[in-house]
């Protein structure tokens, strides 16, 4: 067994598996991370991981798994990024903080800079930084409400948005999110997602049906002169990867201008080039009035944006918004290395060959096996569903073996939806492809043995 010194694209791009999965001294790991942390931060895989980089996760027990998860569209530009790791490492020693609203630095502008510039729509933007994504959700409902005087908040169903009070309040899924939390925060409606594969009448009626219906229930049930903000994820995340059918956001999108309601793009697992594009509500041309960033902005440190029209923004008063480590020099840096490596490797077009790649090899796993009801995703963002044989019943019971069978034969894979039935595949976008094709023929083998 090789000797790892640091991580990055530098690690073996291979799968090693010198031990059972979780090795001893994960497993030692563990006993002592059950002593120390309380049970409610879960753990999908039970490996103490020592060094990442490119596609793969290396552990404490020498073990070299394929990673296709990316810490959750994380680590887009790959773990320990040359151009994040020397930003940051320079930074570093220069200092660590001063918070910005009390003496600013340059690195905070120039990443406000550049997402104005990257975002979609041509109109002025402005841009403000926060922590995390539920951070960043929540600070775009405040600034929706302060912007047009209203209060209500309609979000879709199998939507996720957090895990804050407000932010538990907008997502759908009650377990483990919202059990035992409440009670929850007022004005929030929910109203149907265009979901095709579960749509009544079919996929082909999904969009038309589904965008009336939520109208319908947001004039009748809330009023729209009552809405101040509508917020959807452009691709469900933690709901299953459900990306809505063609139509449906451009229809909530007018529907919103037409009314005078802000229109939020919860982009936190979708931004980033994950999709394919820069951000996946460019697919069928969407405009967001704000769109809200985390995840994959700055290669792991802890980041969030929200950037919105200038019409909108400007309206909060001086001291309104901020947080002490909004906005972090060392997480501002990291960001401007990510921003350079996808622009520089062209990781959109990655994106893309990887759901080239994955997509038709998934299509014929689910030719073969009747347990996989629905295949689909954009870009590296890409998901199975699972069915009882014969029905579209969910089976949130193969989801979890077949997650159990890929991680003991060292392929990293997550699961998701609000049913618990889906597999979802977030690959680093840097993952060479040899190591792509490697973790679906594990998945293929290990879904024929379902």
């Amino acid at each position: 067994m090789s000797t790892v010194t640091q991580g990055g694209p530098s690690l073996p791009q291979e799968r090693r598996v010198v031990t059972e999965i979780p090795g001893p001294k994960s497993r030692e790991m563990f006993a002592r991370k059950q002593a120390a942390v309380p049970p409610g931060i879960g753990t999908t895989l039970p490996v103490f991981v020592t060094h990442a980089g490119g596609g793969v996760v290396v552990d404490a027990d020498g073990n070299s798994l394929i990673d296709f998860g990316s810490g959750i569209a994380v680590t887009n530009v790959g773990n320990a990024a040359p151009r994040v790791v020397e930003r940051v490492r320079r930074q570093v020693a220069d200092f660590t903080h001063t918070c910005f609203m009390i003496t600013p630095y340059e690195s905070y502008v120039q990443v406000a800079e550049k997402l104005n510039e990257i975002t979609p729509g041509d109109h002025e933007k402005r841009t403000f930084l926060l922590n995390s994504g539920a951070e960043a959700v929540e600070n775009a409902v405040k600034v929706a409400r302060h912007a047009t005087g209203r209060q209500a908040v309609v979000v879709f169903d199998h939507g996720y948005h957090g895990r804050t009070l407000l932010t538990m309040s907008l997502t759908a899924k009650n377990m483990p999110y919202k059990q035992g939390f409440g009670p929850f925060a007022p004005e929030v409606y929910r109203v149907p997602l265009a979901y095709p594969f579960r749509w009544p009448s079919g996929p082909e009626n999904c969009a038309e049906e589904a965008a009336a219906q939520a109208i319908d229930q947001i004039n009748k049930q809330v009023g729209a002169e009552n809405v101040a903000a509508v917020l959807i994820e452009p691709i469900a995340g933690e709901g299953g990867f459900i990306e809505p059918a063609k139509g449906f956001l451009p229809r909530i999108a007018e529907f919103c201008r037409a009314n005078g309601i802000v229109f939020i793009a919860d982009e936190v697992q979708t931004g980033f080039a994950r999709t394919g594009d820069l951000f996946a509500c460019e697919d069928e041309g969407v405009v967001p009035d704000i769109i809200v960033t985390a995840k994959g902005i700055a290669g792991g440190l802890p980041l969030a944006a929200v950037t919105g029209r200038a019409e909108i923004l400007d309206k909060v008063h001086v001291g309104g918004l901020g947080g002490t480590y909004g906005g972090n020099p060392l997480a501002c840096e990291a960001a401007l290395g990510v921003l350079e490596t996808i622009e520089a490797d062209d990781l959109v077009g990655r994106a893309r060959r990887i759901g080239e790649v994955m997509l038709p090899r998934l299509r014929a796993i689910a030719d073969k096996s009747p347990i996989v009801g629905d295949v689909r995703g954009r870009g590296a963002m890409i998901a199975i569903e699972l069915v009882v044989p014969g029905t579209r019943e969910p089976h949130p019971t193969a989801a979890g073996e077949i997650a159990r069978r890929c991680h003991a034969e060292g392929l990293l894979v997550l699961t998701a939806g609000t049913y618990g039935n889906v597999l979802r595949f977030l690959p680093p976008l840097v993952m060479p492809d040899h190591l792509l094709e490697e973790g679906l023929a594990i998945l293929e083998k290990v879904v024929s043995e379902i």
